[in-house]
């Protein structure tokens, strides 16, 4: 596998440090850190260098990894000038999301709303069940996350939302159901939220049908679990030709 360099944006929040730990576990070089100007981290040490709120310092330095927000990470996706990314940041609008699309025609990108294993299987599974069961089975999204995680459904919740709308063929965007007012409509898809306490992450995918319920459900234990993925990512998309990547690309699902 190929040997990354990493930058990581978000250097001291919860995943920055997670992906810090994961990538000395793992041998993967930190060449530094970013943070937002006026952090308390900033100036600290990290890897082999230290936190900065100066991107352009790692120019060319290796692999940026972004653990931010969105007006964050797409402010690192424009300086980061055609070099390959990893990005974990959820919550991105419409403009944003395609503004992503369009850098990463000049540079490899790897972009997702979960880097475990598990969440990308069970995406693969919601869509295969989705096509299997059909229209007489109802698709809810349930979702769990800490009481600090501010956008809502998660990137996971959405990812795995697309997933059984691709499988049911029908439109994610015209058929999420955030609230619920009158009788269901047929290809509905109903997101629930939950936030409290120190949750890392719940997901299910329920397919109720009028005899049965068939769910899918992920729970995380450890927040390393997607950390460890993003240093995967980050080998991965270290040798690649430009194009915007998901985490089922590089686990090869």
């Amino acid at each position: 596998m190929t040997q990354a360099k990493i930058i990581v944006a978000g250097a001291a929040g919860r995943m920055g440090q997670a992906i810090f730990n994961a990538a000395r576990e793992d041998g993967v070089t930190i060449v530094g850190g970013v943070e937002r100007a006026g952090h308390r981290a900033v100036g600290s040490a990290f890897g082999d260098g230290e936190i900065t709120d100066r991107l352009e310092k790692f120019a060319g330095g290796g692999v940026l990894v972004d653990f931010t927000a969105p007006s964050a990470a797409l402010a690192h996706a424009r300086a980061w000038a055609g070099a390959p990314m990893v990005i974990g940041t959820t919550g991105f609008s419409e403009s944003e999301e395609a503004e992503i699309a369009r850098i990463a025609k000049a540079a490899p990108v790897v972009k997702s709303g979960n880097f475990s294993l598990g969440v990308n299987l069970l995406a693969a599974l919601a869509k295969k069940a989705a096509a299997a069961l059909g229209p007489g089975y109802d698709i809810e999204i349930v979702e769990a996350h800490h009481r600090a995680k501010a956008d809502a459904p998660s990137g996971t919740a959405l990812m795995l939302g697309q997933a059984a709308a691709d499988g049911r063929g029908v439109s994610f965007a015209g058929n999420m159901r955030l609230d619920r007012k009158g009788v269901r409509d047929e290809d509905a898809i109903g997101m629930a939220v939950i936030r409290g306490g120190g949750v890392i992450g719940d997901h299910e995918v329920m397919f109720a049908g009028a005899s049965e319920v068939v769910t899918l459900s992920h729970r995380a234990l450890d927040r390393g679990l997607f950390a460890r993925g993003a240093i995967a990512a980050a080998r991965w998309v270290a040798a690649r030709p430009p194009g915007l990547y998901a985490m089922a690309d590089v686990l090869g699902l």
